[in-house]
C-alpha cells in the first residue's frame, strides 16, 4: 500500500524546481525532475500517478514562466518536436549582469545589506536533499547556489497568502475595513502585486466587486485572506507594480502633512526621510501620506516630539488618540 505523501507546499516546490534547474548547464529530464526534486519526489515515491506527476509539473513550468524565470527546453536536435527525452534548465547566463556595469562603494555596501536576506540557509532541506540526489546521478551542479528565496517579513498575517495568491494566479476575498467606515466589507480581488509604499505593504489587484483596479493596505484586512480555486490570466500582472505605486505616489502626492518636528529626536529623523524636499516652510516640514487613520497613529506615537499644523482632520486624528492615551493612563 502506497505511503502518504509528506506534503510540501506548493510554492517550495516551485523554489525547489528553480533551484535544481539552474544547477546544471546541461539540463534536466522530466524523469530525473520528477524523482529528484523535492515536491515531486515525496509525490513519486507515495505512489502517485506519472500522468498526474507530469501535468503538475507542466502547470509549474508555465506558471514559473509567467513570473518571467526563463525555462529553456533542450530537445533532439535531429527530431526537435520529440520531447520525449527533453531536458529542461534555467541558463545561468541571463542571470549574469553585463561586464560593463560597475558599482560605487556606497552601492556595494547597500547590495551587501539587501544580500543579507540571501543564503544557502535559505534553502530548504528538500531543496538541498534534491541536489544531492542530482549530483549523485553524475551531474554537474555549479557551487555555491544561493541566493534563491529571499525572505520578506511582514507583521501582517495577510502578507503569506496573498503572495501564494500571486504566484498561483488565483482570486482572493477577504474583509476590508476602508478609512472612516465603522464595518468591513467583504472584497473579491484577483491580486497582482504586493507593494510596499511609506513602510507600510499594500495589495494592488482587480477588484471584481467594483470592476476596477484597487489598492489595499494589509493592516486594514480584518480576516483570515481566502484563497479560492478561482484563476486568472497572467497576462493581468504585466505592469501592475508600477501602477500600483504610481498611484499611490499620485494620492500621496495630494495629500501633504505640515508638521512642527523637535529637531534631534526619532520622530525628526524618521518623518524628515519622508519629508518633500525643497518646500521649506517657516512652521515645519511637509510630508507626503496616504492614509489619515494609519498616519495619525503613527505621529501620535511619537508624543510631543511632533505638532500637526494641518490639515484639520488629521490634527483632530491624532490628538483623539493622545487624549485616549492620557485618559487610559489616568484610569490605571
Amino acid at each position: 500500500m502506497p505511503s502518504p505523501a509528506l506534503r510540501v507546499p506548493p510554492e517550495e516546490r516551485l523554489v525547489n524546481l528553480v533551484v535544481a534547474l539552474m544547477a546544471t548547464e546541461q539540463g534536466l529530464t522530466k524523469d530525473t525532475i520528477l524523482g529528484s526534486v523535492s515536491g515531486y519526489r515525496e509525490q513519486t515515491e507515495a505512489g502517485a500517478g506519472k500522468d498526474a506527476l507530469e501535468k503538475m509539473f507542466e502547470r509549474d513550468k508555465e506558471n514559473l514562466r509567467a513570473l518571467g524565470v526563463p525555462i529553456e527546453t533542450i530537445g533532439d536536435w535531429m527530431d526537435p518536436d520529440d520531447l520525449r527525452a527533453a531536458r529542461y534548465r534555467v541558463p545561468s547566463s541571463d542571470y549574469e549582469l553585463p561586464e560593463d556595469i560597475t558599482f560605487t562603494p556606497a552601492e556595494l555596501a547597500l547590495l551587501t545589506l539587501a544580500g543579507g536576506v540571501w543564503g544557502e540557509r535559505s534553502m530548504s532541506a528538500g531543496a538541498r536533499s534534491g541536489l544531492r540526489k542530482i549530483r549523485s546521478l553524475g551531474i554537474d551542479v555549479d557551487e555555491p547556489i544561493i541566493g534563491f528565496a529571499p525572505r520578506l517579513n511582514s507583521p501582517e498575517a495577510a502578507f503569506a497568502p496573498l503572495q501564494r495568491a500571486i504566484e498561483q494566479g488565483r482570486v482572493v476575498t477577504f474583509d476590508y475595513l476602508r478609512p472612516g467606515a465603522s464595518d468591513p466589507r467583504r472584497r473579491r480581488v484577483r491580486p497582482l502585486a504586493l507593494v510596499e509604499f511609506e513602510a507600510r505593504w499594500h495589495v494592488f489587484g482587480y477588484d471584481e466587486n467594483v470592476e476596477a483596479e484597487r489598492t489595499f493596505l494589509l493592516s486594514r484586512i480584518c480576516s483570515t485572506v481566502d484563497i479560492t480555486r478561482a484563476r486568472f490570466e497572467m497576462a493581468e500582472f504585466a505592469g501592475s507594480g508600477e501602477r500600483a505605486l504610481a498611484g499611490l505616489e499620485a494620492l500621496a502626492e495630494r495629500q501633504r502633512a505640515l508638521l512642527e518636528v523637535t529637531a534631534g529626536t526619532e520622530a525628526a529623523v524618521r518623518l524628515g526621510r519622508r519629508a518633500v524636499a525643497d518646500t521649506a516652510d517657516p512652521q515645519g516640514i511637509r510630508v507626503p501620506y496616504v492614509d489619515t487613520e494609519v498616519f495619525a497613529d503613527e505621529l501620535a506615537s511619537y508624543g510631543p516630539e511632533v505638532r500637526v499644523v494641518e490639515p484639520a482632520d488629521l490634527r483632530a486624528a491624532v490628538i483623539t488618540r493622545l487624549r485616549g492615551a492620557a485618559n487610559s493612563e489616568g484610569t490605571r
